[in-house]
C-alpha cells in the first residue's frame, strides 16, 4: 500500500465518522421537518373552512352595508322633502307676518280714528251737558234777581 492510499484510506474514514456524526442531527432535524409539514398541513385543513366562513361573513358585511346605504338613500330622500317642507312653512310664516302687519295697519288706523271720534263725542257732550247747566245756573239767578227786583219794587208802588 502506498502513501496515497493509506491517505485516502483515512480520509474515506474521516467522511464515514463524519457522516455518522452528521447522521443523528438529520434524522432529529426529519422527525422536525415530519411534525411541520403535519403541523402546516393541519392548519391547511383547517383555513380552508375559516376561509370558506370569513367569506360569507364579509358577504354578510357587504349585505348589511348595501341595505344601510339604501336606508341612508331613503333618508337623505326624506331629508330633502323635510327641507321643502321647512322652506314653504318659512314662506307661509313670512306671508302670515306680512299679513298680520297689514290688518294690524288697516285696523289700527280707523280704530284710533272711531278711538278719537267717540273722545271728541264724549267731550262734546260733557261740554254741552255743562253749558246747559251752566245756563239754568244763569237762568235761575236771573229769575231771582228779576223776583227780588220786583219785590222791591212792587212792594213800594
Amino acid at each position: 500500500m502506498s502513501g496515497g492510499q493509506i491517505a485516502a484510506l483515512i480520509a474515506a474514514g474521516a467522511f464515514l465518522m463524519l457522516v455518522l456524526v452528521l447522521a443523528v442531527p438529520i434524522l432529529r432535524l426529519r422527525r422536525t421537518i415530519d411534525a411541520a409539514t403535519r403541523a402546516l398541513d393541519s392548519v391547511a385543513d383547517q383555513v380552508g373552512p375559516l376561509l370558506i366562513r370569513a367569506n360569507v361573513t364579509v358577504d354578510n358585511v357587504n349585505g348589511a352595508l348595501t341595505q344601510v346605504h339604501t336606508s341612508l338613500d331613503g333618508v337623505n330622500l326624506q331629508l330633502a322633502r323635510l327641507d321643502t317642507i321647512t322652506s314653504h312653512a318659512q314662506t307661509v310664516t313670512a306671508n302670515v307676518a306680512n299679513l298680520s302687519t297689514v290688518v294690524s295697519a288697516a285696523a289700527a288706523n280707523p280704530l284710533v280714528k272711531v278711538a278719537a271720534f267717540s273722545y271728541g263725542v264724549r267731550k262734546a257732550a260733557a261740554k254741552r251737558r255743562h253749558d246747559e247747566q251752566e245756563r239754568e245756573v244763569r237762568d235761575t239767578l236771573k229769575a231771582q234777581r228779576r223776583a227780588a227786583r220786583r219785590g222791591r219794587t212792587g212792594g213800594a208802588a
